[in-house]
């Protein structure tokens, strides 16, 4: 590959809070950098449908503040066959595009690893998910302020809880991870927090319930992510109220308002790291890998390991939410 002149950007799978603050990082490296930016619209779908527009520094004007992605995303079922692969490296070629930087999760990078194998045009990633759940980072763009929206929605139904004296199951994105049930429940002192990563806990709030350790309590929050075993939220609320027909329950599925809002201070200047990092990486010449964080520093991941390894929550806050939950 010779020298990077013109570099792309797209965001991919689902939105977070702070891609566009990575976006802005991106253009304004590369700017600074004296390379040409192409922003390309809808994720892999515009690789392949040719979706793409050229980027300044005034595009990325007042975007940090904005949830979302301003060049939109999607998933696109044609970049995963050879074809659409094909399409996508002929649209980069014609638009003279020597390296991509993907901001998205685990899907988005896994193809930008097989493009990345078949043709000799670098991708570079940046971790942008709410779920947190990417190997090789402490970081996803979006995590934090996720995490906040969360823990300002249980507050919130904490105090109804509390003036009913209401059980109230409250459910969380993390469909296979559990990071934001974990820290939302301990930063909203939940009674209870199911996470996929932990085994039977549905059956420990029961035991917790025959003993009545609820009962002194005004209010019970049970935080619930909505990929545990047991039918998520609903699932779990149902059984309860099948075996303690004398409990007030009541469920909230907090859904996609996790996804957006203005991004948190830290996912700005986090997303704004990564991008300057994304492009530093495209100019040394690095192909096939993620800009992450760890420790506060940055580091850069191999797409297979970010994809195929697993990144587990911490365990010993596990422990610490059983203990402060007495």
């Amino acid at each position: 590959m010779g020298k990077i002149r013109k570099i792309g950007v797209l965001t991919s799978g689902g939105d977070a809070p702070g891609m566009n603050a990575a976006i802005r990082g991106v253009t304004r490296t590369a700017i600074f950098n004296g390379l040409e930016v192409v922003g390309i619209g809808h994720g892999y779908q515009g690789l392949i449908e040719g979706i793409f527009r050229p980027l300044v520094a005034s595009s990325v004007s007042d975007i940090i503040q904005r949830g979302g992605t301003i060049l939109k995303t999607a998933r696109c079922e044609e970049f995963r066959t050879p074809e659409g692969r094909l399409k996508a490296f002929n649209n980069l070629r014609n638009q003279q595009i020597d390296g991509v930087v993907v901001i998205g999760g685990d899907g988005s990078f896994t193809g930008a690893r097989i493009f990345n194998e078949e043709y000799d045009l670098p991708f570079v990633g940046i971790p942008g998910t709410i779920d947190n759940d990417i190997y090789g980072t402490d970081y996803t763009i979006g995590y934090d302020t996720a995490l906040n929206t969360v823990v300002e929605a249980v507050d919130k139904i904490r105090d109804t809880a509390s003036a009913h004296n209401r059980m109230f199951f409250v459910e969380v994105m993390g469909a296979e991870a559990g990071f934001i049930a974990l820290y939302s429940g301990i930063a909203t002192g939940a009674e209870a927090i199911i996470i996929p990563e932990v085994k039977g806990e549905a059956r420990n709030l029961k035991k917790m319930l025959e003993n009545g350790n609820t009962r002194a309590k005004s209010s019970n929050i049970i935080i619930v992510a909505e990929g545990d075993e047991d039918g998520g939220a609903i699932g779990i609320a149902k059984k309860v109220k099948d075996e303690f027909k004398d409990y007030d329950i009541r469920v909230s599925v907090l859904g996609h308002l996790q996804r957006g809002g203005s991004p948190s201070a830290i996912d700005r200047v986090n997303a704004s790291r990564l991008g300057h990092a994304a492009v530093e990486a495209l100019i040394d010449d690095q192909k096939s890998v993620m800009v992450g964080l760890a420790n506060g520093e940055i580091v850069l991941v191999p797409f297979r390991k970010a994809v195929k390894l697993h990144k587990d929550v911490d365990h010993t806050l596990v422990d610490l939410a059983r203990v402060l939950s007495v």
